[in-house]
């Protein structure tokens, strides 16, 4: 059963479940691509190092429109920035199909990969932003509610809709070809973009509309860099993020064709979406354990070591056990280690970050993360092209080692958002 979040008041429920609808239609939506992604840039005739380059442009988009999207959900919305996002997305998903369809040479991926960047910086930070401000003016706290409790809901929704698509793209592209969930993608999105315009509304928020961009800009810019680099637990478990995202979406991305070649059948396309099938599933059950890892440990700190250090052992066994079943299992247990530990790491940024300023530095957040797989992408590709896909992630591991003293540190800040208490006495930043 998911975990128990208090009864309250008709307003919070409302908010829950407009939170929970539009993780769920946006992951759907996204996660329908994501089983066969590797797959359908190496189809379209680039090799791993071209594929995980275009992959690193993507998030070379997040990185550079991270802030900039950030502040324009904290300047003119959290609703307008959702929307804008996912018409983007949109678009720049078709201009991926037809350069799948046309066979287009691997320069003209890279701006098309930046779009696709581009559209997943509005979500980022905006959501979250928006259902703690609108459960704050709900009373949702002060009646005991648990963030933790909310946000891991929310992880088991996006990990059965994330099941769903990635075994329905998989199916869908097996059956008929690889551009099929990228069609299939652009309809959900405009579900999506309808349930947002007629159910989410900025509340607890009041958009600035009336001053001028640039200067709306600057001022939540120096805030949220006061507020993100200048806050010492933040800053920390920000600079961890490069090497935890960075070597996440390779791990993930690889595992495609990794999984494929140990099958045995490069055109099982199904089996390539048991990657993200089984993320998606681990996801439901990493929310799922989210009470329970509360329970053994004092500090969120404490957990999210664990949690790190345990992943970067997982894919040390991944390239030690070239085996189509062992890898698998591996990566079961790789991604209820992320799963279990990404509400426990919201709920601890939320805790410190102040609401005017808390989407811009949640995507400077995810900036980091994003600069990291720009990064590292490229480099794990080619070390695949090199000497294979286990020598990749050993080099993977030994990246994700480094994301671990600066949680060290981090720990060692005693920070107010750092112990886990009980749900009563939760409460993010005002």
């Amino acid at each position: 059963m998911p975990p128990h979040v208090p009864t309250v008041n008709r307003a919070a429920r409302r908010i829950r479940a407009v939170y929970l609808l539009l993780q769920l239609f946006h992951t759907l939506a996204a996660s329908l691509i994501w089983g066969i992604n590797t797959l359908f840039l190496l189809d379209a005739g680039l090799d791993n190092t071209e594929a995980f380059t275009v992959n690193a442009f993507f998030t070379a988009g997040m990185v550079i429109f991270e802030v900039p999207t950030g502040v324009l959900a904290d300047t003119r919305g959290r609703r307008t920035s959702y929307l804008v996002g996912t018409f983007t997305l949109a678009v720049a998903t078709m201009a991926y199909l037809a350069l799948w369809h046309f066979e287009a040479p691997f320069w003209s991926w890279l701006p098309a990969s930046i779009a696709i960047g581009l559209g997943f910086t509005f979500f980022s930070g905006a959501v979250e932003a928006w259902l703690v401000d609108a459960l704050s003016v709900a009373g949702f706290f002060q009646e005991g509610g648990s963030l933790e409790a909310v946000l891991a809901r929310g992880e088991i929704v996006e990990g059965a809709a994330m099941l769903a698509g990635s075994v329905a793209g998989g199916i869908l592209a097996q059956a008929s070809n690889l551009g099929a969930p990228y069609v299939v993608r652009v309809v959900l999105l405009c579900v999506s973009f309808a349930v947002a315009f007629v159910a989410m509304h900025d509340e607890g928020f009041t958009p600035r509309r009336g001053e001028r961009v640039a200067t709306e800009v600057m001022r939540v810019l120096r805030a949220s860099i006061h507020y993100g680099f200048g806050n010492r637990p933040v800053r920390w478990i920000m600079l961890a993020a490069p090497f935890e995202m960075g070597v996440s979406f390779y791990a993930f991305y690889a595992m495609q064709p990794w999984l494929l070649e140990l099958y045995g059948d490069e055109g099982a396309y199904a089996v390539a979406g048991l990657a993200a099938a089984i993320v998606a599933g681990a996801q439901i059950i990493g929310g799922l354990l989210v009470p329970q890892l509360r329970q053994l440990f004092q500090w969120r700190t404490s957990l999210l070591l664990t949690g790190s250090g345990v992943s970067a052992l997982v894919l040390v066994a991944v390239a030690l056990l070239p085996h189509f079943v062992a890898a698998v299992l591996l990566l079961v247990l790789w991604a209820l280690m992320f799963a279990a530990t990404t509400p426990v790491r919201q709920a601890f940024l939320n805790g410190l970050i102040p609401s005017a300023q808390r989407a811009t530095v949640l995507s400077f957040d995810s900036l980091l993360g994003s600069a990291g797989a720009a990064g590292l992408q490229p480099l794990l590709g080619r070390s695949a092209d090199l000497w294979g896909y286990p020598a990749s992630y050993a080099c993977g591991a030994a990246l994700q080692a480094l994301a671990l003293p600066f949680l060290w540190l981090a720990r060692r800040e005693r920070a107010p958002a750092d112990p886990i208490v009980e749900a009563a006495g939760e409460k993010p930043a005002a």
